[in-house]
Parts: C-alpha cells; structure tokens; sequence
C-alpha cells in the first residue's frame, strides 16, 4: 500500500507543481513551470526511511526547501498536497490563507489552479485577505467582526 501510494504521487507531483508554476508570456504562450520530484531514501525498505521532496522554482537551480522563500516554499507544499489528493481525494479542502507569503502573481497562479480544480469536482473553501484569490470565486462570504456584539457576522 506504501508503494502504490508513493508511486502516484511522485509520478504526478512534477506535473501538479508545473500547473501551479507555470507562467503566460505577453504573447500568451505557456512558459513551463518548475520542476519537484520525491526520492525514497531507503530503496530496499522505503517504509522504514524518509522520503525527499525537492522542488525547484520556474528559472532557478537546485535549492534545499530551507533556502527557498515563503511563496516558493507555499507552492511547493501546495504542490505536495495536490498530490496527495491526486492519490486519495477528497470531496473539498480547506485552505487558511494559502495566499500569505506570495506575490501578486502567485497568488493569480494558485487562484487559477484552484479555479480548474474546482471545474474538476473538488470545492475549495478558502480563507483569504487578498482580492486577487477571491476575485476568481464562484461565491464568496465577507466575515467581519463587530465590536459592538462582540462576534463575527457575515455579509
């Protein structure tokens, strides 16, 4: 069961992390996004050892996970996390403010990744300060709190 497992989501994880990574020219052509892959460090008993998730940014070279910043290291565990839904799925996610570490135009990116997930079947609940990732919602709820009651109230 082990195998299976690890089998699907390293020969998906490149692809998954390439979606999210990827960029548009002016031109609108698909510039290829980076690259992740996972190694299994004990080959003879991959259970009993670690497992090694590398992932490198679009136009950079090899870095440890430690060396990468925030929003590189948000897409990474994002990437991570779709495929390990790709091999057992769920019917929704819950993200809380995926979006805090990156960029303006990352958070574009993972906004249209969710937004092809969503057309796919899965619902995202998303939890976010940033109008660029809500903008691309199918429905949106504004949480405020009032201070008067002293509680949350939706709009």
């Amino acid at each position: 069961k082990f195998m299976t497992a690890y089998t699907h989501i390293r020969d998906n994880i490149d692809h998954i992390y390439k979606e999210l990574t990827k960029e548009r020219t002016r031109e609108g052509n698909i510039v290829l996004g980076g690259n992740a892959y996972l190694i299994v460090e004990n080959t003879d008993e991959p259970y009993l050892g670690g497992i090694k998730y590398n992932a490198m940014p679009p136009g950079k070279r090899y870095l440890d996970l430690d060396l990468l910043s925030g929003g590189e290291k948000t897409l990474a565990a994002l990437g991570l996390v779709f495929a390990i839904h790709s091999f057992q799925p769920s019917p929704f996610f819950v993200l809380d403010e995926i979006d805090a570490a990156l960029d303006g135009i990352n958070v574009g990116r993972v906004a249209r990744y969710l937004k092809e997930c969503s057309q796919g079947g899965v619902q995202c609940i998303v939890i976010s300060l940033k109008p660029k990732l809500f903008q691309e919602a199918d429905a949106l709820i504004g949480v405020y709190r009032d201070q008067k009651e002293n509680c949350s109230r939706t709009l």
